[in-house]
């Protein structure tokens, strides 16, 4: 799954349209690419700091799990301040992430008499009959073979046994809910004025 800032997909950016088109296209492309990289990097931060509270998982675990593709293409030189475009440049910047449902072991998994205690969208709650260790209460052990995952009996028998999933997948979370609202209010709200400001610091005196 992925959450991108396209320059053509922002609402609210006619009121950049003019000065826009008093640069040229080199002047445009590092324009663009700077304020959607900038933009993009606060609105990763809110991703992750809400994708973590909507799944329960840590922040580090969160932060490791999101790769991002900037926008690129265009470079300046700093000696003559001249701009070059790449071929192929591009004005997206894109958040991913992908992976399948995560496991109990990861949302605070412990257990207890009742079942194993976990924490998947953040909300803790008890999940009967499920394990992870082996032994009798008090004296239970970790048990080699689950590897500190959890799991539950698949019939009457002692085996075999099946892996429970949490049902936190996090491709799927960080399209929805408080994750997606974070990332489009911060591009519509911060893209806009970082753009005017990018142009502002490219040409000094551009809007005296």
């Amino acid at each position: 799954m992925v959450l991108s800032i396209r320059w053509n997909d922002i609402s609210g950016i006619e009121r950049t349209a003019n000065a826009l088109g008093r640069l040229n296209s080199a002047q445009k492309q590092i324009v663009l690419q700077r304020a959607v990289n900038h933009t993009g990097g606060k609105a990763l931060t809110k991703v992750t700091r809400e994708l973590a509270r909507q799944t329960g998982l840590p922040y580090g675990t969160i932060k490791r799990a999101l790769k991002v593709n900037k926008a690129s293409g265009a470079f300046m030189s700093k000696s003559s301040r001249s701009i070059s475009v790449a071929e192929g440049a591009s004005l997206v910047y894109e958040i991913r992430a992908s992976g399948g449902d995560i496991s109990m072991k990861y949302l605070g998994a412990r257990e207890t008499r009742a079942g194993v205690s976990a924490a998947p969208f953040g909300k803790r709650q008890v999940f009967a009959g499920t394990f992870m260790k082996a032994g009798r209460f008090p004296n239970r052990v970790a048990a080699n073979g689950l590897n500190g995952h959890v799991y539950r009996r698949a019939g009457k028998e002692r085996t075999p046994l099946e892996f429970v999933d949490s049902g936190v997948v996090i491709p799927a979370e960080m399209v929805k809910g408080a994750t997606a609202k974070a990332f489009m209010e911060t591009v519509t709200s911060e893209l806009p004025d970082r753009v005017m400001h990018e142009i502002g610091y490219l040409v000094p005196g551009f809007f005296d």
